[in-house]
């Protein structure tokens, strides 16, 4: 009986342990099971994110590439719009350069049209190639209006005494600002005639014509001074024929009046600062020459100039 006993405890223990390993091996597998649905769930989101990764570094991408393309298209705008501003600069530049240039141009030919006229006017030959006489502002002036009303009434015979009666009137009503393009015109034939006086040597046997006769001038009496515009004569004539050796005395002369006018006052000052010291000095070699024992009287030291109808002048002395 207890040997039964102990078998069926036995038995007992057995099954007990065997539903034992059956509920553990029950547990395992749904853990097992729970642990593969776990990571399925946690692939899932891993994936479900790795994708909105992608699809967000997609998006930045395209944002990138649309803020790039952008950010080209407004430098190209702005590129552009520099590049036409510059244009229009370099245009408004060249257009005022062209309207200088023009201004110029009529400037010379009416200066050009007006010596012609003169010439015309006055076909007499000039004694030893001597130079022509320098035109005031008035003048131009007038023979501007003579030739506008010759173009104007080309079989009109002009009263002389009326015509300049009405330049007169006419010239004495204008602005300081319209009559500025006459006195340019006068100051550049006052620098051509200066400086082909300059350069101008009559021969020693030259005869005086007229009534009014050159006085000899005394050798002892001082060096009449020059001014600031042939100082820098002085200076530039030798580089003028140097660079120009084809150049004739007209041409040269035409070149020195250009570089005076677009000289800059610093240079105008240094030649100007010349001309006042050259003065000085004159002032005071002529003080003591009136003083001196040397000096010849008042009608034999004063040097008459011979004027012509044309206003030039003879004086030799004046120019050397």
């Amino acid at each position: 009986m207890l040997q039964q006993h102990q078998q069926q405890q036995q038995q007992q223990h057995q099954q007990q342990q065997q539903q034992q390993q059956q509920q553990q091996q029950q547990q395992q597998q749904q853990q097992q099971q729970a642990l593969q649905q776990s990571l399925q769930q946690t692939l899932q989101v891993s994936q479900a994110q790795a994708q909105a990764i992608v699809q967000a570094q997609a998006a930045l991408q395209q944002q990138v590439a649309q803020t790039l393309q952008q950010q080209q298209q407004t430098l190209h705008e702005q590129l552009q719009a520099v590049q036409q501003q510059q244009i229009q600069a370099a245009l408004q530049r060249q257009s005022a350069t062209l309207q200088e240039l023009q201004h110029q141009a009529q400037q010379q030919a009416l200066l050009a049209q007006a010596q012609a006229t003169v010439k015309q006017k006055m076909p007499r030959a000039r004694a030893y190639n001597k130079p022509r006489g320098r035109m005031t502002a008035y003048a131009f002036f007038v023979q501007t209006c003579r030739e506008e009303h010759k173009k104007k009434h080309p079989d009109e015979n002009v009263v002389f005494a009326a015509f300049s009666k009405k330049c007169a009137e006419r010239w004495n009503t204008m602005s300081e600002k319209e009559k500025q393009r006459f006195h340019e015109m006068a100051e550049q034939d006052k620098r051509r005639f200066d400086l082909e006086m300059q350069n101008y040597v009559p021969p020693k046997d030259m005869k005086v014509r007229g009534r009014k006769r050159q006085q000899m001038k005394d050798p002892n009496a001082p060096k009449r001074s020059l001014s600031a515009f042939f100082w820098f004569c002085n200076d530039e004539r030798s580089k003028v024929k140097a660079n120009n050796p084809e150049y004739t005395m007209g041409d040269i002369a035409k070149e020195l009046g250009r570089r005076w006018a677009a000289a800059d006052p610093e240079t105008k000052s240094k030649y100007e600062s010349l001309s006042e010291q050259d003065k000085a000095r004159y002032d005071r070699e002529m003080t003591a020459y009136k003083k001196g024992p040397l000096a010849l009287t008042q009608q034999q030291a004063a040097v008459v100039p011979d004027v012509d109808e044309d206003g030039d002048f003879d004086a030799e002395e004046e120019y050397k």
